[in-house]
């Protein structure tokens, strides 16, 4: 697939998101805690710490019976063991960052290690960082083949491969990587890995979801997408759910196309849909 953006500048992105109805209410607050790939990518992580997390969402259902849980928990590598171990809610899946996250400047060898080790460990899907270099040099044979082995080795586990859509901020670039991507077998297009001072936008989430739209109507394979990054606040999550749905439509409003990479936008979301203050996570 060659099908280039359509040459919307920046200024033209903004004035359509600027129109953009997005209603914060209980019931869009409670589809989207469903759609929550629930993160926890600190230096000061430790067993204890996740060990915690798996304690509250186990909880979760027995104290919030009628809300959906998360559709994942995404930690590091090692943690991942803990997360199996701990973890009681079968439908929250164990995702685990990989691939020498989050600069991706390692060996090939090194990231298909990793993915192989946290998937034999129990990880059900993967988040990895696009080469953002080679992409940026126009080494797109590179990407492909990288992103396509690591696929390989994940079957039917979905694979997200962030693009860094802070750092590439030109829509034409933000457009090409996640193209690239799908032709080699990612499963979502994630904005940001959270590390960087530029994260998830509107903007970077109208044309990845452009992106994905072309694709699907040249190949029929639905691509999910997964904003991440700087995500806090109820408001933004209802911005990027009701974008995705004008642009997407409703059927990628499910956690097998859209996620939203969070940790404190938990809370917030639990506070709008009980109509009082909530600080259970």
């Amino acid at each position: 697939m060659n099908k280039p953006f359509q040459g919307k500048s920046k200024e033209d992105i903004q004035i359509l998101i600027s129109r953009l109805e997005a209603d914060l209410n209980p019931v869009n607050a409670r589809r989207i805690l469903g759609l929550l790939d629930y993160t926890s990518l600190n230096v000061t992580d430790n067993n204890s710490t996740i060990e915690r997390i798996c304690e509250k969402v186990n909880n979760y259902t027995y104290i919030f019976p009628d809300l959906p849980v998360f559709a994942a928990i995404c930690v590091y590598p090692r943690f991942v063991p803990v997360l199996k171990k701990n973890l009681e809610v079968p439908s929250v899946k164990i995702a685990s960052v990989a691939g020498g996250f989050p600069s991706s400047q390692t060996t090939r060898d090194i990231k298909l290690a990793e993915v192989r080790q946290a998937l034999e460990e129990g990880a059900e899907e993967i988040d990895i960082v696009m080469s953002i270099g080679e992409f940026l040099a126009g080494n797109s044979n590179y990407i492909k083949d990288e992103i396509a082995s690591i696929k390989e080795l994940m079957g039917d586990k979905y694979l997200k491969v962030i693009i860094e859509s802070g750092i590439l901020s030109d829509p034409e670039l933000i457009y090409d990587a996640s193209i690239i991507a799908m032709e080699s077998g990612a499963d979502f297009i994630k904005t940001s890995s959270g590390k960087e001072k530029v994260s998830a936008s509107l903007e970077a989430v109208y044309v990845i979801c452009n992106a994905i739209k072309n694709f699907y109507h040249a190949s029929g394979r639905m691509t999910g997408i997964k904003p991440a990054g700087g995500i806090a606040e109820a408001n933004d999550a209802v911005g990027y759910y009701s974008l995705v749905e004008m642009v997407l439509g409703k059927e990628w409003l499910l956690p097998e196309n859209f996620r939203i990479g969070a940790s404190r936008l938990a809370n917030n979301l639990l506070s709008e849909v009980e109509g009082r203050n909530v600080d259970y996570f």
